[in-house]
């Protein structure tokens, strides 16, 4: 879906008369996948540095990581503004008619662990993308669908992006689907000019897992799923402070519904993470699984 995204937005100007716009900025620390378009827009330096001859040259800005990226002399809000700022001028930088877009998680998932966007981030970078013509793409693949407690994550920004990735809870684990949706003006563009988007996979629309993603969508609004997990989230959340928030290995609880994610550190203190070579997160895992969760 994000690769789809990436070739869909640069199609999108093309067929725009705009063809100078090649520039794609993305955040650092996060996961976009593992197909060449993904790791380049993707900030785990580790992933992508065997592949970085092949990839298409990207910019990134500073993730929103509050819990390590927050001053103490900053409020939430004004933290938000400061990275808002810095895309900004990333944008000048770059020469806002030479970028296509900017991507980012709604709630970061797989290289942080459910956290979610400081107060007012995300409008501030809809207005940015606004006024400098860019396209805003959006990567719900995990954190999407309703995992949050609404069928997409950015109703709770309230912002709609140009173009949304999703996948996983799509097909709820019933059958590998993703899709990319857009707004009309895309659409518009490309069936108005070649009438034909550039992309294409061997099982594209297959009509078992297409299937299986309705069975499911349709499940969700006839159980009021999405008013559930507002409401076992909220009781999560509650919880996992509880018994969490003040435990000495214990730095952060966050997240959205019941998409929720616990940091661990050494020391709460100086927010020091614990050395990887413990392999800490495998330990848990086999707990967790022994325990049945």
């Amino acid at each position: 879906a994000i690769e789809a995204a990436l070739k869909l937005a640069r199609q999108y100007f093309v067929e725009s008369g705009e063809p100078q716009r090649r520039y794609f900025i993305a955040r650092r620390q996060s996961y976009h996948g593992t197909t060449l378009g993904a790791l380049a827009v993707g900030g785990r330096e580790w992933q992508r540095r065997e592949f970085a001859p092949l990839l298409i040259e990207t910019q990134h800005v500073s993730p929103a990581y509050e819990y390590r990226g927050r001053r103490v002399d900053e409020t939430p809000q004004a933290y938000g503004e400061r990275l808002a700022r810095e895309l900004d001028d990333k944008i000048t930088e770059l020469g806002a008619d030479h970028v296509i877009a900017f991507v980012a998680e709604t709630v970061v998932g797989a290289s942080l662990g459910a956290v979610p966007a400081p107060p007012g981030y995300f409008q501030r970078v809809r207005e940015i993308c606004d006024r400098h013509r860019i396209l805003l793409i959006l990567d719900e693949v995990m954190c999407g669908m309703g995992r949050t407690g609404t069928l997409h994550a950015c109703e709770q920004e309230e912002i709609a992006p140009d173009l949304m990735a999703i996948a996983k809870g799509l097909g709820g684990g019933y059958a590998p689907i993703g899709a990319l949706l857009m707004q009309d003006k895309i659409f518009a563009t490309v069936a108005g000019g070649s009438g034909a988007f550039q992309h294409g996979h061997t099982y594209m629309g297959h009509p078992l897992a297409c299937a299986a993603a309705l069975a499911v969508q349709g499940v969700i609004r006839r159980d009021k799923l999405l008013a559930n997990v507002r409401t076992q989230g909220a009781y999560l959340s509650r919880r996992l402070n509880e018994r969490f928030g003040n435990h000495p290995y214990v730095g952060d609880v966050r997240g959205r519904g019941l998409f929720q994610g616990i940091e661990l550190v050494a020391d709460r203190g100086t927010k020091e993470p614990f050395d990887p070579g413990l392999k800490l997160h495998a330990r848990v895992k086999s707990e967790a699984m022994a325990r049945g969760l």
